[in-house]
């Protein structure tokens, strides 16, 4: 059993299986849950916060008549740079479509030109094979028809809570999970057959972000404390073109907008992408976020501009970035926005095989908190709301199968130590030495103040303390497994190894108490 103490009984749930997050791996793995049992959703102060909410860009899927799986099967294997396992991607194209196809049977709205299904053109994409609802609130519709269907079905209970903080462990397996109560001041046991991470990104431990403020990765701290693997987490995605204004929010402004045509300029209206790469703006997003950063030290600039002016009905076709922008004093129509990269998603993390399962008996991962082989070095544009569907309900399939636990001692509250570092210090340091261009001079440096950061107990807590103490793990696990990865290599750059090296086309695996290692793609977990 976890505790680092133990001070007054707790309160306890009790449920068949635990679903940590409520975003669409969270939502879909209940949904077939529940034929097995009384399910669980935990969400994080609000069933409405998700990363999955602000997807805007899209849902990948090979359903269009001029399209094969093959086809989105090569694409993701071109995206990945070498590090996607196959099987994982094969799973994911086959199974994509006829999981689409239930979540629009179930009343998912994508856009549509008459009967027939629009689909749209992304970076690194040979087909035209992107969903989008509402223009630009894809991930926001899903999450709307996933849950709708959720609450239908009695044996689905959702609650909030400011935090889960640990997982329960019995005999070497997962028992539950301990969450914190902020209203309370303490934390509640939950008792579970099997738990389900699907808790999301990890992006506000970068200052850049186009993440929500729930993205502090706290799935990947968790399962790590409890003993899990955890893979490939040097590979962090920083998406091209966010919204770079003083006062606003670092707002995703989608990959799909270069689909449609829009240009990449410096601050001298010329388009510095052509001539970089064979695709210019269409080009992959470690590629485009990397020459973007060229361009500003070159130039001495703030950020670069995005160019829509040239396009027509960008207010109807993204309804949603034209009226952020609009609110922050940018008319797509008339001008061009500024934008710079930010952290934007996490292709390694808790490391799972293709049923979800994790290395720790009974503790399940599905969405971003999972590392599925799926993405490689490199995920490719809208790849990621289809992993959720798909591997979410993989885990549920695989979940079912677990027996009830036998009767279990009761715990007592933990007592925990938190990182005496403030949160922008931090999420500084993780901008400036393990973000888009990295090197062993600033890794080191990052993992020495890292390591000598101070711990104390804290008399009374909220949820940001929790997300502090996660953010600081996190971060410390990327830079580890950065300093150890030698190459350049999707969404990982080593200004100090710029090249690939056949010797690291390997997943970095990590856990407790261990070095950082190397381990052979599709090597059983």
């Amino acid at each position: 059993m976890y505790h680092e103490g133990i001070t007054q009984p707790l309160e306890t749930l009790t449920t068949d299986f635990l679903v940590v997050g409520a975003g669409v791996a969270g939502l879909r793995a209940a949904i077939s849950l529940a034929a097995a049992g009384q399910v669980l959703v935990l969400a994080k102060d609000s069933i409405r916060e998700s990363s999955s909410q602000y997807a805007q860009g899209g849902v990948a899927v090979a359903l269009s008549d001029d399209d094969q799986i093959e086809l989105h099967e090569q694409d993701t294997l071109v995206a990945g740079d070498g590090l996607c396992d196959r099987d994982a991607v094969h799973v994911l194209v086959e199974e994509g479509p006829p999981a689409i196809e239930q979540l629009i049977a179930w009343g998912t709205e994508f856009d549509r030109e008459g009967a027939r299904l629009l689909f749209a053109r992304e970076g690194a994409h040979s087909r035209s094979r992107v969903l989008h609802a509402h223009g630009d609130s894809t991930g926001q519709e899903m999450v709307r028809s996933l849950y709708r269907h959720a609450v239908t079905l009695p044996r689905i209970r959702f609650e909030s809570f400011a935090a889960v903080t640990d997982l329960l462990m019995e005999d070497g397996e997962t028992a539950g999970a301990l969450a914190f109560d902020g209203e309370r001041q303490r934390h509640v046991s939950i008792r579970a057959r099997a738990v389900l991470l699907a808790t999301g990104g990890l992006g506000r431990v970068y200052k850049e972000t186009t993440n929500p403020d729930v993205a502090t990765g706290d799935g990947v701290a968790v399962a790590y404390r409890a003993g899990a693997e955890i893979s490939d987490l040097e590979f962090v995605q920083f998406h091209p073109t966010a919204l770079h204004l003083e006062g606003a929010p670092r707002f995703l402004l989608s990959e799909a907008l270069r689909g449609e045509g829009a240009y990449l300029r410096n601050a001298a209206g010329e388009r510095f992408m052509t001539g970089k790469h064979p695709m210019a703006e269409l080009a992959p997003r470690d590629v485009v976020s990397r020459n973007i950063v060229q361009e500003l030290r070159r130039g001495g600039e703030p950020h670069v501009f995005l160019d829509l002016t040239h396009l027509t009905g960008i207010a109807q076709r993204f309804p949603r970035i034209y009226q952020t922008c609009l609110h922050y004093g940018i008319d797509l129509a008339k001008q061009p926005a500024p934008v710079h990269p930010a952290a934007h998603y996490a292709m390694g993390g808790v490391r799972t095989d293709l049923t979800g399962h994790t290395t720790v008996p009974r503790l399940y991962a599905a969405g971003e908190v999972a590392c599925t082989g799926v993405h490689g070095a490199n995920r490719l544009a809208s790849n990621s709301l289809l992993e959720g569907i798909v591997f979410g309900a993989r885990a549920a399939e695989a979940m079912k199968e677990w027996p009830a636990r036998p009767a279990f001692l009761q715990p007592g509250s933990p007592q925990i130590s938190f990182p005496q570092i403030r949160e922008w210090e931090l999420r500084d340091l993780a901008w400036r030495d393990i973000g888009l261009v990295r090197d062993a001079q600033g890794l080191g440096r990052a993992i020495r103040q890292l390591e000598a950061v101070d711990f104390m107990a804290l008399p009374r807590t909220d949820r940001q303390d929790y997300e502090l103490r996660n953010i600081h793990a996190v971060a410390l696990l990327i830079a580890r497994c950065a300093l150890a990865r030698e190459e350049s290599r999707g969404g990982h750059y080593r200004s100090d190894f710029p090249e690939k090296r056949l010797e690291f086309e390997k997943h970095s695996i990590v856990r407790l108490g261990t070095d950082v290692g190397l381990r052979a793609k599709n090597a059983a977990a």
